[in-house]
This record gives structure tokens, C-alpha cells and sequence, in this order.
């Protein structure tokens, strides 16, 4: 087959179809590689393999930059941008090389990344290709299913390879898969058994972006016989673990130092916000299972930092779900998990649920109605104090010092800002209530002064008018008072003699 046999002999004849046409078009690239597939490691030591993989990689490439320059323009300023596109047309070879065998398809992709390809289009191949494998033989493929589903062996082992396979082929870059697409890899590889390292790849990767995750992500059932509970949690912990981790890591790379007052509050703190709400519906939803342990939900509950929860009433409803559902439990363990919550973080209406909860022991609820009572101490007391004054409807966050705790020193110099002129509004408006209120303590003891005045005069002129009638007649008779003594000589010898007889 080679020249010293004959001139253009078989060899030389196939090397040419090969450089002239079949690396000259993808779709002839791949019918060789699936024709490949039978003959390894023959046409891979032949480098016939190694040859359509670098024009695959090639043609994609070439095909993703003649697409981007395609889509650059001028905008309305002169200057020139890129146009969003919602699907790029030059990622049309995803659909060919999904048909490859998963041995093949991870040298291609491999191949690609080293050519550049952007991680986008790697991770919608890689999307692709999971739905296309691991849906055609059996039902595994179904993030919303919860049946426990048995497979044949050899079925079993081929998609094991298959989900560690596109785990390794995972970018690196964030986003550039959805994180519904990793919840559902990780689903399989518990399923399936995958490797520790393919599930603890997940598992990272997961917690590197669970702030856009939602509450039926997280659902993760539990796909073993011998479990006792509904759900994974052992799973959820470990990526709340990793969120925690990342979320630490990137708070200690943060050198600003710079503090503006209407700056946005930093993506890892509002992270933080976002799984804090998600966890505390999460431990909402597997509470009511009778099979799980007080110390699993503890620990899921306590995974996250102390200044993540602003606001307690979320992990205090789920607490009482739990509570709804375990009604044996004794008061050491109630009293264990009621540690958890943080009463001076509830909102009046928790609280005022809280102080009526039969369910909580008994030290809770009477806490919780200090608390009630402190705070409406406090909301009163303030209300007539101008300097230690705060809003009655945000006394209970501001003294826990949640928002001051959880803030970066950028975003907790803009939100003590905010504050502050709150609080000179309100001053402003207190002030003015409390002139208001004066005048009217002056005029209303005005008014009971003229009216206590008033009715002393006229009960002293009604004794007056009474004692004025001897008065009167002595200045009458001032005049002659021998007639005076002899008229009253005369009225005394009269009732003398009326007395006598």
C-alpha cells in the first residue's frame, strides 16, 4: 500500500482524501470517527483520529471568529461593540459531534479548549451531549423525578463513565453552565455511585454560584435504599460548606477601602442574603420528615455565618415545623434547637406568635416576651429622647447590629448614611410633635386656671351677698342711731314679754 510498491498506491491515495477533503469539512470529520470507533487503537496509531480531532477543534475555532467578527459594529457614539446575539451561529458543529462515542468526544472537546473555544459553547456541547446520552436508555436524566429507578448493570457503568466524563470536561469559568444542569450531574452521580472526586467537583462548583440556585434544586432525593430520610441532606451540607468557604475566601481578598455612600452592596454579601433565604426554606421543607436527626438539622441550619440572617422568622417557622412534626421530643432537644434563633432578629408578628407557641419551652417564650417588652420600652422611651432616638419600626434590627455585622465596611458606611438622615427626618418630626404637644399642656392649663378662677369668685360673691344684709342697713341707718338702739329695745322687749306669757 505505500510507494515502494507502486506509484499512488492505496496509502498515499487515502493520505490525500484525508488532508484534501476530510479535514476540510466537519461533518466528513465526524463520519470517520464514528468509522474509527471499531478499529482502535489501529486508526489512532495510524494518527488518523489524532488528525480529524485537530480539524474539528480548528474548524470550530476558525468558524467562532470569522462569527465575531461578523458581529462587531458601530454604535450611535462612533465606537465600535460586539452585538448580543441570543445563540451564536457559529456553534452549528455542537449537533454533529454529540453522535461520537464519550471516549472520542472528550478528546475533541479537549482539543477545542486548548484551540480557545470560548466556555460558553463548550458548555452547551457539554449540555447537549448529557441529554442525549443519559436520557435514551432510562428515565435517570429527570432532576424532578424523585422514583428510585434500578438500571441494568452495563447500562449502569456506561453512564457512570459518561457523568464523570463531562464533569472533567466541566470549564472552569463560572456561568458557563446553568447551575440547574450541575444539580442534575449531581443527581446522577449519587445515583449512579459516581466517584467521591466527580461528586466533590459538583459539589464545588455548586457552592462556587448557590445564589441563583432555587428551593427545587436543592431537593436532592435520596436515592439510596438504607437511607433514612426523604432527602440528601448530607449533600446540601457539603455545598453549603463550600459557599461558606468561598464566601470567607473572597471577604479576605477584598482590599477596598473605599467608601461610598450610594455604592451597591458587593455580589458575595448579597450571595450571602440570597442562600440565607434559600436555606431557611430549605430546612422549611425537609422538617416535616419524621426520620430526620435533630443533630442533621442543626447542622444544615447552622452552616452559614451568624450575620447571614437579618431576619430570623424564616429559620424560626421551620424550627417550628420541625417542632409540629416531632412532638416527642424532650425539652434538652427543644432547648438545643431554639438556640438557634435569635428572638431580637424576629419581626413583631413572629414574635408575637412566638410568645403564644406552646410548642417552645417555656424559658423561649418567656424571652421572647422580654424582648416584645424591651422593645416596647425602648420605642416609648425614645419617642420622647432626642439624642439615643430610634425608629420603633426598625429597633429590632438595629439593635442586634445584624445589617452593621453582615455589611461590608463600604456598603455599612452607606447604610449607616441612609440611617442617619432617617433619623434626622424623624428627629425633625418628633420635634415638632413635642412643640405641639406643649402648647397645648400651656393651653389647657390655661383654661383650668380661668375656669378654677371663676368659680372661686363666684362662690365667694354668693357668701358675700349673703353677709352684705347687716351691711347695708347699718349704713342706712347710720344717720340717727338712737332711732336704731331704740328699734331694737323695742323688738327685745317684745319677744321678752311673747316669752313671759
Amino acid at each position: 500500500m505505500t510507494e515502494e510498491f507502486a506509484k499512488d498506491n492505496l496509502g498515499s491515495r487515502a493520505e490525500e482524501y484525508l488532508e484534501s477533503i476530510v479535514s476540510k469539512n466537519l461533518e466528513m470529520c465526524v463520519e470517520v470517527l464514528q468509522q474509527c470507533e471499531n478499529l482502535l487503537p489501529l486508526a489512532d496509531e495510524l494518527k488518523v483520529v489524532s488528525r480529524c480531532i485537530d480539524a474539528i477543534a480548528s474548524k470550530a475555532c476558525s468558524e467562532q471568529i470569522a462569527s465575531s467578527f461578523s458581529r462587531l459594529e458601530y454604535s450611535s457614539s462612533g465606537r465600535l461593540h460586539m452585538s448580543k446575539q441570543t445563540k451564536c451561529e457559529s456553534d452549528w458543529w455542537i449537533e454533529d459531534i454529540s453522535v461520537l462515542r464519550v471516549d472520542l468526544y472528550e478528546r475533541v472537546i479537549t482539543a477545542m479548549k486548548c484551540r480557545g473555544v470560548r466556555p460558553e459553547s463548550i458548555g452547551v456541547s457539554l449540555v447537549n451531549y448529557a441529554q442525549r446520552e443519559l436520557t435514551k436508555k432510562s428515565s435517570l436524566w429527570n432532576p424532578s423525578g424523585q422514583t428510585k429507578v434500578d438500571f441494568v448493570t452495563g447500562s449502569n457503568g456506561q453512564e457512570q463513565i459518561v457523568v464523570e466524563t463531562i464533569v472533567s470536561l466541566l470549564p472552569v469559568e463560572k456561568l458557563a453552565v446553568p447551575i440547574n444542569f450541575l444539580f442534575g450531574l449531581l443527581r446522577s452521580a449519587v445515583m449512579l455511585d459516581c466517584s467521591v472526586a466527580c461528586r466533590l467537583d459538583l459539589e464545588r462548583r455548586i457552592g462556587s454560584q448557590l445564589d441563583i440556585a432555587t428551593l427545587d434544586d436543592l431537593l436532592i432525593p435520596s436515592f439510596k435504599h438504607s437511607a433514612d430520610t426523604l432527602f440528601d441532606v448530607d449533600t446540601v451540607h457539603r455545598i453549603l460548606v463550600n459557599f461558606s468557604q468561598q464566601d470567607d475566601s473572597e471577604e479576605d481578598m477584598d482590599d477596598t477601602s473605599v467608601f461610598e455612600s450610594d455604592s451597591p452592596r458587593s455580589p458575595s454579601q448579597s450571595a450571602l442574603f440570597k442562600v440565607s433565604k434559600l436555606l431557611d426554606n430549605y430546612l422549611a421543607e425537609i422538617a416535616p420528615d419524621a426520620n430526620l436527626k435533630l443533630s442533621k438539622f442543626v447542622v444544615i441550619a447552622d452552616s452559614l455565618p451568624s450575620h447571614a440572617r437579618t431576619i430570623h422568622d424564616g429559620l424560626y417557622r421551620a424550627i417550628d415545623i420541625y417542632l409540629k412534626a416531632h412532638q416527642g421530643l424532650p425539652d434538652i432537644d427543644k432547648k438545643k434547637l431554639c438556640k438557634l434563633i435569635d428572638f431580637q432578629k424576629l419581626s413583631p408578628e413572629a414574635g408575637a406568635h412566638a410568645a403564644q407557641n406552646e410548642r417552645l419551652p417555656l424559658q423561649c417564650m418567656v424571652q421572647v416576651l422580654y424582648f416584645e417588652q424591651l422593645r416596647l420600652r425602648n420605642a416609648l422611651s425614645n419617642s420622647c429622647a432626642d439624642e439615643d432616638y430610634k425608629p420603633s419600626h426598625q429597633s429590632w434590627r438595629i439593635s442586634s447590629g445584624a445589617l452593621s455585622a453582615a455589611m461590608s465596611p463600604r456598603d455599612n458606611y452607606a447604610s449607616l448614611r441612609r440611617e442617619n438622615r432617617e433619623l434626622k427626618l424623624e428627629l425633625t418630626r418628633l420635634r415638632m410633635r413635642l412643640n405641639d404637644l406643649e402648647k397645648e399642656h400651656v393651653c389647657i392649663r390655661r383654661d383650668m386656671q380661668k375656669s378654677s378662677s371663676r368659680k372661686f369668685i363666684n362662690s365667694f360673691s354668693r357668701k358675700f351677698s349673703k353677709m352684705s344684709i347687716f351691711g347695708h342697713s347699718s349704713s342706712r341707718g347710720s344717720s340717727s342711731p338712737s332711732k336704731h338702739s331704740q328699734r331694737t329695745d323695742s323688738k327685745v322687749i317684745e319677744r321678752t314679754c311673747t316669752s313671759a306669757e
